[in-house]
């Protein structure tokens, strides 16, 4: 047995987790598995953290300080962003060095090319962390369910946008409102963007689609859709008709292609991914040998995040420490499986329209989703606070995303409509399961 040296770069909150996990339990590591790790350089733009954390004898602020280092196995990478994150990697695979990363928008849209350079350079990236935190989803989908044809990833994975969707079920709470109360818990960062408008999930649904279907999926290519138009009125018709509001990501491997995008969904109440609520995270995994399985846990904070950046150090330094050789990672899988457009779905749909409330309104409404193909299966009318304005809900059979996009537009340029205030798709959850075996 041999030490195992790592270098970190990034010493915030998952940095000094994943500090605190290895000082903690090294001797367990040592006693369990044979494997003594050792950190060897640590960098951060300041020394603060290094101080508190008790590295700040091999501390620096140059992050080549790191890569460079002949003594150093593993660098784990936790600054995010694209760079000078990617410069880490690649010298780090220059060094020879395995890079264990958190990193989702970095690997969501440039794994290929990273991917590439390590098997070039005969070392491994691994990123368990990168698309559900705590949840141990990357390896099962590399190794447990390898047997599988894998059909569906779907899943809650965002914590900040499913903490807002449940107080606001839970207390009848406007978007705005609870977004605010989010910031000031910690919930939610001064610059919400990436988790509210669905780009944090997307990321993560990219990583998993790519690892699950065995071809490249990029961010850009996931439809992706934010929470902020979603209102409590919305939220309570749901539930009166037996549905929960989630902001779901989900990839389906279909005969067409890829269907992956990030947008709330209405699934039905009793459905498990109904009932995650907080800032907790679900992914939902559909295999043909297996079935539906499902994995639940903490996608965000310091010690949830840093288990996963832990697991995968130690995946590699098993190897290294007992002179196993540690494969090099695998050619990036190319773009094999076609992309579907957003407009091919076929779905069903639920419509809040802000109308004047006159006589006729109804009828000119219908005829316009009927003209566009849009099959009405129930129609509900309420009065709204403002006394010339009513409410108007409707629920369609399923129907393809181009004429509801059709629909919107034509509905938006009627006179009587004041607002075409919210389109939520309801997802076809039985269509996960297209594929699997009769167990």
């Amino acid at each position: 047995m041999r030490s195992v040296n790592i270098g970190i770069i990034g010493l915030g909150t998952v940095g000094g987790g994943v500090v605190h996990l290895i000082q903690r339990h090294h001797d367990d590591y040592v006693e369990h598995y044979g494997i003594d790790l050792q950190i060897k350089r640590a960098c951060s733009r300041s020394d603060g953290e290094a101080q508190k954390l008790g590295i700040a004898d091999i501390f620096s602020t140059n992050w080549q300080d790191v890569t460079s280092d002949e003594s150093i196995d593993i660098v784990i990478e936790l600054i995010g962003g694209e760079h000078p994150a990617t410069e880490i990697f690649e010298d780090a695979f220059a060094h020879g060095k395995h890079v264990v990363s958190a990193n989702k928008a970095l690997l969501g849209r440039h794994v290929e090319h990273l991917a590439k350079l390590a098997s070039e350079n005969g070392v491994q990236i691994k990123c368990e962390a990168a698309a559900a935190g705590g949840i141990p989803v990357v390896s099962t989908l590399e190794h447990d369910l390898a047997g599988n044809e894998i059909l569906t990833i779907a899943g809650i994975m965002n914590g900040t946008t499913n903490y807002i969707l449940s107080r606001m079920a839970q207390e009848g709470l406007g978007f705005d409102e609870v977004l605010a109360d989010a910031q000031r818990l910690g919930y939610a960062e001064a610059d919400p963007t990436a988790d509210v408008d669905g780009f944090d999930a997307a990321s993560k649904i990219a990583i998993l689609a790519s690892i699950g279907f065995r071809t490249r999926v990029n961010t850009d290519d996931v439809y992706t859709q934010g929470i902020r138009n979603v209102s409590a009125t919305d939220i309570e018709m749901a539930r009166e008709f037996g549905y929960a509001i989630k902001l779901l990501a989900i990839a389906r491997n279909t005969p067409q292609g890829v269907d992956v995008r990030v947008h709330p969904t209405m699934i039905p109440a009793t459905h498990q991914l109904a009932s995650v609520s907080g800032a907790m995270n679900a992914v939902f995994v559909v295999g043909d040998a297996v079935g539906e399985t499902m994995f639940y846990g903490a996608g965000a904070g310091s010690y949830p995040t840093a288990s996963a950046v832990v697991g995968d150090v130690m995946s590699l330094a098993d190897h290294i420490a007992h002179g196993k050789e540690v494969i090099p990672e695998s050619e990036p899988f190319g773009h094999n499986l076609p992309i579907r457009a957003i407009e091919e779905l076929h779905t069903r749909y639920y419509i809040r329209l802000t109308v004047e409330d006159k006589l006729g309104v109804l009828a000119e409404t219908t005829k316009v989703l009927a003209d566009d193909g849009i099959s009405i299966s129930h129609i509900s009318q309420t009065k709204s606070e403002d006394t010339d304005t009513c409410t108007l809900i409707y629920m369609t059979h399923t129907a393809k995303e181009s004429d509801m996009e059709k629909a919107r537009i034509d509905l938006e340029a009627l006179d009587s409509i004041r607002a075409v205030s919210s389109i939520i798709r309801i997802e076809d959850i039985e269509a996960w399961t297209e594929g699997a075996f009769d167990n």
